[in-house]
């Protein structure tokens, strides 16, 4: 019989952490993710839904919003990404459609994507390192779609830091550049 464990998305049992002088990278693999699509003619439906779903209005344009147990951030018009733990939300795609309801198409996003968090008074200068995006004037809230080592991702920025999701079959490939970014800015 099989024996078989799960492991993160950078190949080990438990989460990786790395910190280089004052910034700490850690690997955060117990996220749900769900992808929210208006579908035709339904945007202004499919917002007030998310909206209650949520628990704060839906985010706008390059924005990220918190509510009490679930977050999202804005992947494109009428787009959305949703966040919630993973062990109080193991089905946030179910959760989501049912709230949604066909004003929605709704994919569940949880073993797709590697979540890095990244914290520390450096950030910055390490972002400055890694993609195109000004991460001295982004204030926290917002959300942006970059390229980091050749890879599609996505960068919000937070008060102590940013999470950068990035796709999970390159996950060890983005890790060894953020890490080869903080050696380099710290």
């Amino acid at each position: 019989m099989h024996d078989l464990s799960p492991l993160t998305a950078l190949g080990a049992a438990a989460p990786r952490s790395d910190t280089i002088g004052p910034v700490t990278l850690r690997e955060e693999p117990d996220r749900a993710l769900a992808s929210v699509a208006a579908r035709t003619d339904q945007a202004t439906v499919c917002q007030a839904a998310l909206a209650r779903f949520l628990g704060v209005a839906a985010p706008g344009i390059a924005q990220h919003v918190s509510g009490a147990d679930l977050s999202a951030f804005w992947i494109g018009p009428a787009s959305w990404m949703i966040e919630a733990p993973n062990d109080r939300h193991p089905d946030l795609a179910g959760k989501a459609k049912a709230a949604l309801g066909d004003a929605a198409s709704v994919t569940d996003q949880s073993g797709a994507w590697v979540r890095l968090d990244m914290t520390g008074d450096r950030v910055v200068q390490v972002m400055e390192r890694l993609c195109n995006l000004d991460m001295g004037i982004m204030p926290p809230g917002k959300a942006r779609r970059t390229v980091i080592d050749h890879l599609g991702c996505y960068v919000i920025r937070h008060a102590q830091g940013v999470t950068i999701y990035g796709p999970r079959s390159g996950a060890k490939s983005l890790h060894h550049a953020v890490i080869t970014a903080m050696h380099s800015a710290l």
